[in-house]
Formats: C-alpha cells, sequence, structure tokens
C-alpha cells in the first residue's frame, strides 16, 4: 500500500479532484516551470521512451497523464498513426490542444478528458500504453495499474517514466536539499499555487521506485518488467509487457 500525498492539506476534497484542481491552476506555466525545474533533462528522458517504443512499432498508443502533450507529441515520431492522449484536467489538455494544432498534429492525436482509474476504452485496446509523471498521482495506485492492463493489447508494451529518489551519495543528499528546499521555492517564485511543487516534490518521495514498483506491476500481471535509472537515479524508466 502506498502512502497517500494530498496537494491541499486542508481541503475536503479527495485526492483527485486536488489533482484535478493543482494542475488546472498551474497549466499555463507548467511546461516552462518543467523545463527549468529538471534543467531541460525531461526532454532527454521523454526522447529516452520514444526510443523504446519505436522499437516495438505500436500502431496505437495511450498516453495517460498526457499533461500538456510533451510526450503525446514526441511519440509521432513512433510511426504510430493514433495517438490519444488522456488527463483528468481539463486545463492541462486545453494548452496541450493548442500545441498539437500549431504543429499539425491534430488528425494523429486526439486529447481526451478522462479518468486513469475508470479507463473510456474497451479492452485490449492499444499496442502501448505511456505516463511520464503521473502514476505517482493515481489515487489508487495498483487500480490505476489494472485498468492499464485491461486496454493494453496482449503483448503490448507499457512505458512509464518517473521520478524517482537517488540512493548513492551525493546524490541522495543534493536531491533531497534540492526538492525539499529549491523546488517548492521555484513554485513560489513562479507559479500562482503554492501548494502545488510542494506537492510534486512529496509525492515524489513516497512513491514506491525501483524494485518495489517493478513488484507492484509483476503482482498487477506484466511480465519482463525491468526498470532504467535516468541521471543518477533521479528518474526511472520502467518498461513491462504484457
Amino acid at each position: 500500500m502506498t502512502k497517500k500525498v494530498t496537494p491541499y492539506k486542508d481541503s475536503d476534497l479527495g485526492k483527485k479532484e486536488q489533482v484535478t484542481q493543482m494542475f488546472n491552476n498551474i497549466s499555463k506555466n507548467y511546461d516552462g516551470l518543467n523545463r527549468v525545474i529538471s534543467f531541460g533533462i525531461d526532454i532527454k528522458w521523454r526522447n529516452k521512451v520514444v526510443a523504446i517504443l519505436t522499437k516495438s512499432k505500436p500502431n496505437s498508443i495511450l498516453d495517460i497523464a498526457t499533461g500538456t502533450g510533451d510526450l503525446a507529441i514526441n511519440m509521432v515520431k513512433t510511426g504510430a498513426s493514433k495517438i490519444v492522449g488522456l488527463d483528468i484536467s481539463p486545463g492541462m489538455l486545453e494548452v496541450g490542444k493548442d500545441k498539437i494544432k500549431d504543429k499539425k498534429l491534430a488528425s494523429t492525436i486526439e486529447m481526451v478528458v478522462g479518468d486513469s482509474e475508470n479507463l473510456p476504452f474497451k479492452d485490449n485496446s492499444f499496442d502501448a500504453v505511456t505516463v511520464a509523471f503521473g502514476v505517482r498521482n493515481f489515487e489508487t495506485l495498483e487500480k490505476g495499474l489494472a485498468e492499464i492492463y485491461r486496454v493494453l493489447k496482449p503483448n503490448g508494451s507499457f512505458v512509464v517514466l518517473e521520478t524517482s529518489v537517488p540512493t548513492k551519495t551525493p546524490y541522495k543528499q543534493g536531491y533531497s536539499f534540492y526538492t525539499k528546499r529549491i523546488l517548492p521555492l521555484i513554485g513560489r517564485i513562479f507559479s500562482k499555487d503554492r501548494s502545488a511543487y510542494a506537492y510534486l516534490s512529496e509525492s515524489a518521495s513516497v512513491f514506491p521506485h525501483g524494485e518495489n514498483f517493478n513488484n507492484i506491476l509483476r503482482k498487477i500481471g506484466f511480465i519482463d518488467v525491468v526498470n532504467k535509472p535516468q541521471t543518477f537515479g533521479v528518474a526511472t524508466i520502467y518498461v513491462a509487457t504484457k
């Protein structure tokens, strides 16, 4: 069982509703702050996800917690003819739709409002499913992963990009200082939602990364599960098969 962390401690709303509200609040600044917070390295991580998927040549891809569509747009390089970006935040999706329109990719990428724990798709619908920096926001992690397993075709690929905590000195100490002190400060300076970046830091620290997450994926039914730490372990790419 994963520890439940919510963006707004004094809110009567559930985690799902709080996460929706948080991302709606920060949607306009999200892309720029992402580049600042990760020093632009998140672009490199997404490129690695695309490279992994390109090998399996998926025709249809579902990108859950697509946000403003960064990964969905990048996955056009895989050659997939259909990419669906799903997110619970209408605000994030509106930003993504504008980006897709500007890049003239509306015929390939569809953006839909949806809940990761109740996906509006039939069983065995997609050749591949991805989630970038979103699984830690699931209200019930196992339920969301089970839904992903359901809509993924047999032999389909599931790829997750998520933050993780370095285990080696001095990266562990540096990461702790940055996420606890610097990240919330950046959020306070550049975002109108002061709680959002504190939440993103806290939720990353309690997420069951590495082998712990591998074991959860295996429990759901995924096979060939591997994790690939990135940049001293501050992020991890997980790859699994149905």
